[in-house]
């Protein structure tokens, strides 16, 4: 459970625990299988048992069975069977100080009230992060020598496309293989209890059980939404404009327009739940509330903040921090139907949403690695609904996932070996 505490102000969440939760365990053949092979562009689907991860430098193959079962190799003889358990490397949640440390604030503050006294103007001020002890290990993270949001991008050039718009790539028990062309502008779904792990482009990727992903950007939604499916709740988490943003070369943004043209109303189903996660400028908050959601005849019925603290309880950030805050904003609104629908599960109760909630948790080192809502939002959304994430980066059980680095934190190498066996 990613819950580890409810109170009437929120929730206290376990984000490594919610990501480990699934307890990965993956069996290979004791023989060595791995053989050097010449790169190919071809995208490897390989079974994993249902609760399994790989890791990189793996075998090329993977037999999803019962540790004693002894398959024969190619000699008639018995391959011994391990067992190998994964999780998500836990150092991305080792927080354990501030980001800014209160004498580094003050003294930034100091400096700050000083500029604008001497030049009348408002200078921004260079803050060094003290986020990670100096003894820790340097912590090694995949290259982006893949870069998914340039596969998105090179993928609209290709001619064969526009004939896959209205299919779904379903990836089916035993070990496939399709071109990495095959995935493109199609939705991918693995409704089997078993993970996936697919190559692309020669990296690994973990596609978990009962997940569906979408990997494309804003300009190439349309296999979404023949789908054929509405969603009970969608999620947003767009790529807000702000100065640190425009300054990198690193993330794109999207202005309010484009964000606007999100054809929410075509994806959502009646009484849909919306939450969308802001930044903590009021500048988006009032396009929030006052242009985006009425455009998509949404109601807004509550204001929830995420909260941030280290490993020990206290705030990444100091609450006064004229730069950073500890913690995001989350705006939840309901879809207001204009036609009479028929709700789906119409006979279940629901409690209303209620405001100013907060949640609480150890943020991920990794950029825009936000909180999982699943469990916090179980009680205000109906069972066995249709469950949509916008911009995700990340897949779960149960969800269709949309963006054009939706598989960005499911690449194997952020996940490491913790215990093997026979």
């Amino acid at each position: 459970m990613s819950v580890v505490h409810q109170l009437s102000a929120g929730w206290l969440l376990d984000h490594l625990s919610f990501i480990n939760k699934i307890n990965y365990q993956l069996h290979q053949h004791h023989e060595p299988c791995c053989r050097k092979k010449e790169f190919t562009t071809s995208v490897h689907f390989e079974s994993l048992q249902m609760d399994s991860v790989s890791s990189s430098g793996v075998c090329a193959a993977f037999i999803a069975s019962d540790s004693s079962t002894k398959p024969e190799n190619d000699d008639g003889g018995n391959y011994e069977m391990f067992t190998r358990k994964f999780v998500f490397r836990p150092e991305l949640f080792d927080v354990t100080k501030p980001y800014i440390t209160p004498a580094v604030h003050k003294e930034c503050q100091q400096s700050n009230e000083k500029e604008d006294l001497m030049n009348g103007v408002k200078k921004e001020i260079s803050i060094s992060i003290i986020g990670k002890d100096k003894g820790s290990k340097p912590i090694t993270l995949p290259l982006d020598a893949c870069s998914l949001s340039e596969l998105c991008e090179m993928a609209k050039h290709l001619p064969s496309l526009n004939e896959m718009e209205h299919q779904t790539l379903q990836l089916v028990e035993e070990d496939t293989s399709v071109t990495e062309q095959d995935l493109f502008l199609r939705v991918v779904e693995n409704n089997s209890s078993f993970t996936k792990v697919i190559t692309l482009m020669g990296q690994k990727y973990l596609l978990p059980p009962k997940s569906s992903f979408l990997l494309s950007d804003i300009s190439c939604m349309q296999p979404l939404l023949n789908y054929r499916k509405t969603f009970d709740v969608i999620v947003i988490d767009p790529p807000w404009q702000n100065k640190s943003v425009k300054r990198s070369n690193r993330y794109s943004y999207l202005s309010p327009l484009q964000i606007q043209q999100i054809p929410i109303p075509k994806l959502a189903a009646p009484n849909c739940l919306l939450v969308t996660w802001v930044t903590n400028r009021q500048k988006h908050l009032r396009f929030i509330k006052e242009e985006l959601y009425p455009s998509w005849s949404v109601e807004v019925v509550a204001e929830w903040h995420w909260v941030k603290i280290t490993n020990s309880g206290e705030f990444v950030f100091p609450l006064d921090s004229p730069h950073k805050k500890p913690y995001e904003g989350l705006i939840l609104g309901r879809v207001q139907e204009k036609t009479a629908l028929p709700l789906r599960n119409a006979d279940v109760n629901v409690l209303p949403i209620p405001d100013h909630k907060l949640i609480v948790s150890v943020p991920c080192t990794l950029h825009s690695h936000k909180p999982p809502l699943a469990e916090v939002l179980k009680d205000y959304i109906k069972p066995d609904g249709e469950y949509l994430e916008l911009f995700a980066r990340n897949l779960q059980p149960g969800w269709t996932s949309w963006g054009n680095e939706v598989l960005k934190f499911q690449h194997v190498d952020y996940f490491i070996a913790v215990e093997s066996g026979s």
